[in-house]
């Protein structure tokens, strides 16, 4: 009975709630399942933006924030604005696509818009934009001595290193000898180390071994097999020294005797270089020689027929245009010759003296009488065959001095007339004006012009040095009066007055400062400076650019603006020591196609 009345209870209480209160719930649930439905793929959405936006737009802030933008406009264009998500957003669905329905995008897209009424725009999940190629990243691994990475762009300069490096040909080379440098400076203190005479042994083999490999081998491709395995044993053999306790004191005093020695060769190997340098400067070579000595055999087994005799007429006559150069050089006199020829107006009117020692007179003769040069006429003459008395022959070539400050920041190369350039009016006593030449220049102009030069009362004309004046060599004066703002004549292209030389009786002032010096014990070049003292008449630069044989820095523009280049220095352009780039405006006068040239295989 009890029990009854709580069941029928029970069921009375839940049967009197009011139908209309239970059905509102329902609906409350129902709708709060659909709005619960419609919000998770918005929320999903959202939330993989909100979380990886920071991380995806980070670099493109700092980028913002590096040229200069502020806060605002790194906003106006954050790609919730442009309407589009991130690279790493669209690669994250990327790679969820496998487990994702193939309509996905499309679907979450459609729902959210419709759902919610937030417009969602169709580029959401549209794909970033390609970069272009020249700015993609390309990491790039340099091997060498140092190993190391570096980012790099199309037309950087990491970029160009990397395609223009070129491989060591002494990478190892240098690796032993740092190795060799380490071994000996350990050595003595290893062995005066008790009870390490194994290891001791071990690193005197080594260095041993080492140094007649580097005795015998200068480069890479010149050293024995399996040298690197050498390496490895000598780096283990000094890994092994370095770990047991030595005193610092002897390896730094050994380190500084090694020191002191590399220093004493280095400057040993230096004065050997500058005495090799100078000597191969002073030496003929061995092609020229050649072709000298087959030249004088020719001569005297053909005997050609001197034509001097019969040219008279012309080599006398002062109306004709006269060229002297004083050579022993055959080769870099005809290039003169042969370039001056080629560039005159009237080739017929020129006569070319050539003054030369006994030695060379020969070959010269022969070489001359087998080459022509169009219409001008070439003389040959002995110097020893001339009646110089007076004058003295043991200089008789243009003598080039060179010139450095004591700063060090440059050096001049200054070419002065010789002993018989005094001799001239003598030698040539019917000649009203002449024109010298030394023997390495090459003429690029027209040279007819200087005989109608306006001289006045001066005597010579050429190019002065006026980086160089005669203040700055007072050392090598003595009681001599001069002035020390002149500047310095220099051979190569001088026009001379031999009338005006005449009746200054230059030659006679030069003998009487030749004897002062020689007297004095001084340098004997000073009086070729001082004896046109007041008598030179500047030429323009445009006659002549010198320093083509010691100066690198000469423009392309500037040398053929030039009427007559001048290689003054020690590197000559038919030296191997010319420099390269000039050497062309000399080699182009050459006549490759004689017999004699192929025959001593005459290629400066």
């Amino acid at each position: 009975m009890g029990w009854q009345g709580m069941k029928g209870g029970g069921i009375s209480s839940y049967n009197t709630m009011p139908g209309k209160k239970r059905w509102s719930w329902l609906v409350i649930a129902v709708l709060g399942l659909v709005l619960l439905s419609m919000l998770v793929p918005l929320a999903f959405l959202l939330g993989l933006h909100n979380g990886f936006h920071s991380v995806a737009t980070s670099g493109y802030a700092t980028e913002q924030r590096n040229s200069g933008s502020s806060k605002k406009d790194a906003t106006l264009v954050s790609p919730l604005t442009k309407g589009g998500i991130s690279s790493r957003v669209d690669g994250l669905l990327k790679n969820l696509e496998p487990s994702l329905p193939k309509d996905f995008k499309k679907h979450t897209i459609k729902k959210a818009e419709n759902k919610t009424g937030i417009p969602v725009p169709t580029q959401v999940l549209k794909p970033p934009p390609k970069i272009p190629n020249d700015e993609v990243t390309t990491t790039v691994k340099f091997t060498g001595e140092s190993e190391k990475t570096c980012e790099l762009k199309f037309g950087s300069y990491c970029l160009w290193r990397q395609q223009h490096r070129e491989k060591m040909k002494d990478f190892l080379v240098k690796k032993m000898k740092d190795q060799l440098y380490v071994a000996r400076a350990y050595y003595p203190t290893i062995a005066k180390l008790q009870n390490q005479n194994q290891l001791s042994l071990e690193m005197k083999q080594n260095i041993q071994e080492f140094e007649k490999i580097l005795s015998e081998s200068s480069s890479d491709p010149e050293l024995p097999p399996q040298v690197e395995k050498k390496l490895q044993k000598m780096e283990m053999t000094i890994t092994k020294a370095k770990s047991h306790t030595v005193d610092c004191n002897n390896v730094d005093k050994k380190l500084r005797q090694l020191v002191d020695l590399t220093e004493d060769e280095a400057n040993f190997h230096m004065k050997q270089s500058a005495f090799l340098y100078q000597l191969a400067v002073q030496t003929t070579p061995k092609s020229l020689h050649c072709l000298s000595m087959r030249l004088t055999v020719e001569y005297f087994k053909t005997s050609p027929i001197d034509a001097d005799a019969d040219l008279s007429e012309f080599l006398l006559n002062p109306d004709l245009l006269h060229y002297v150069i004083f050579s022993n050089n055959l080769l870099a006199t005809s290039v003169v010759i042969n370039s001056t020829v080629m560039h005159a107006k009237a080739s017929k009117r020129q006569v070319f003296h050539v003054l030369t020692d006994k030695q060379s007179f020969f070959s010269m003769k022969m070489w001359f009488f087998t080459n022509n040069y169009k219409d001008a006429i070439v003389q040959v003459l002995n110097i020893e065959d001339l009646n110089l008395e007076g004058h003295d022959r043991s200089m008789w070539v243009p003598q080039e001095l060179r010139i450095s400050f004591l700063s060090g920041s440059r050096t001049e190369y200054i070419s002065v007339f010789s002993h018989l350039h005094y001799a001239l009016p003598k030698i040539f006593p019917t000649l009203k004006k002449i024109v010298v030449l030394d023997d390495d220049v090459v003429v690029q102009r027209d040279l007819s012009a200087l005989w109608s030069l306006d001289m006045g009362w001066k005597v010579v004309g050429g190019l002065e040095v006026c980086a160089v004046k005669l203040g700055a060599l007072k050392g090598y004066f003595g009681k001599e009066s001069y002035n020390a703002n002149s500047c310095i004549l220099m051979s190569g292209l001088n026009v001379i007055d031999l009338v005006r030389w005449r009746e200054k009786d230059v030659s006679k002032t030069y003998q009487s400062l030749l004897q002062q010096r020689e007297r004095e014990g001084g340098s004997t070049f000073i009086a070729t400076m001082l004896s046109f003292e007041g008598l030179v008449i500047a030429l323009d630069e445009e006659w002549m650019l010198s320093g083509l044989g010691h100066n690198y820095g000469l423009t392309k523009e500037t040398i053929n603006k030039a009427a007559v280049l001048h290689f003054n220095g020690n590197m000559k352009p038919w030296l191997e020591l010319g420099i390269p780039s000039y050497k062309v405006y000399w080699r182009r006068f050459l006549n490759r196609d004689n017999r004699f040239l192929s025959d001593c295989n005459v290629n400066p």
